[in-house]
């Protein structure tokens, strides 16, 4: 795989940052197009990009963190929040967060709503601060189905796994994972921000109105500042130091890491799919690939996928896009190339 290769690969209207590398190797790192269209300021490699949903794998991490220091079990139950949970099962197990088997309602179920920021017609985006703040989005629907019968993707989950981390430790789950995910990385461009007070070098997701033909960014679009279901802004650099330190212990130990990423799916029926709607096999936080593990995100405006293959070397892969282009389509190809 050459650098010349990939390059062609890459649509002429890409918009963000595709870096690829094997064993610690570079094999190829761009940055394209624009962090603010309107003043021309242009993305670079080190530029940080809200991933959407790629922090549920800093969130299972964390998660996993605690377990591994005893401070948590995977089958505490979430009745540990101490909060009333009305209909929602107080029988949901940690481990069903994780891995998306519980079956607490989503407050963004993907099979009853198409966009993202339909959301927020009647619940303004700009009250979601924390990840308490999205309770009323879920806590007066209906359990899905039973806890541990199904997996089916779900962003409620996760945000009540952020909710588990705050009540365990006292603090914000960003400030947590900042100690605990993010610093033993070296991870420094990364972080949960408002939208409203965004630190430097932080790109502005865009998204396209077809009927006006312009762009227009997507702050009213997705969640004041993230939660536990994502929001992270990272750069490609701290995703490549995220797999590193994930799977050389300096997280938690190489074998909670294992656990991680491997399936914990067994004799579960699936009713949900990845980004590209094929059944992938999925750990705590991760997608499992026939081999290849990677995680993922879309939000408007935002689109997001790194992967990881053993099997091809350590062959690394982080596309991240600010405009929502097809990143799914462009890691098929440069992993086939």
């Amino acid at each position: 795989m050459t650098t010349e290769k990939i390059e062609k690969l890459i649509p002429r209207d890409f918009n963000g940052v595709v870096s690829v590398s094997r064993n610690g190797e570079e094999l190829f790192k761009k940055a394209y197009g624009h962090a603010d269209l309107p003043n021309a300021r242009a993305n670079l490699v080190n530029t940080r990009f809200g991933t959407a949903s790629a922090g549920k794998a800093f969130v299972a991490a964390g998660i996993m963190k605690l377990v591994e220091s005893g401070k948590l079990s995977l089958d505490s139950k979430i009745s540990l929040l101490e909060i009333d949970l009305k209909d929602i099962s107080s029988e949901i197990t940690v481990r069903q967060l994780l891995n998306h088997t519980s079956g607490i309602p989503d407050y963004f179920d993907e099979e009853i709503m198409d966009e993202y920021a339909d959301l927020w017609v009647t619940f303004p985006n700009y009250r979601v601060r924390e990840s308490a703040d999205i309770l009323p989005l879920f806590i007066d629907k209906p359990m899905d189905y039973p806890p541990g019968t199904c997996f089916k993707y779900n962003n409620t989950g996760y945000v009540v796994l952020g909710l588990i981390i705050e009540k365990v430790t006292g603090m914000d789950f960003d400030k947590f994972l900042a100690e605990a995910v993010f610093a033993p990385c070296g991870m420094e461009g990364t972080g949960y921000y408002e939208l409203d007070r965004l630190p430097a070098n932080c790109a502005n997701a865009y998204i396209h109105d077809e009927e006006r033909d312009e762009f227009y960014t997507n702050i009213y679009s997705i969640d004041a500042k993230g939660t536990g279901a994502g929001g992270a802004f990272t750069t490609a650099e701290d995703v490549e130091r995220f797999w590193a330190g994930l799977l050389s212990g300096k997280i938690v130990s190489k074998e909670t890491a294992a656990q991680m990423i491997a399936s914990q799916l067994a004799g579960i029926s699936s009713d949900s799919g990845n980004e590209d709607g094929e059944e992938d096999d999925y750990g705590f936080g991760f997608w499992l690939d026939d081999g290849i593990l990677y995680f993922q995100g879309c939000d408007p405006g935002v689109s997001f996928i790194s992967s990881f293959s053993s099997r091809d070397g350590g062959l690394f892969i982080c596309i991240i896009s600010n405009f929502g282009d097809n990143v799914w389509k462009l890691h098929r190809n440069i992993r086939t190339a």
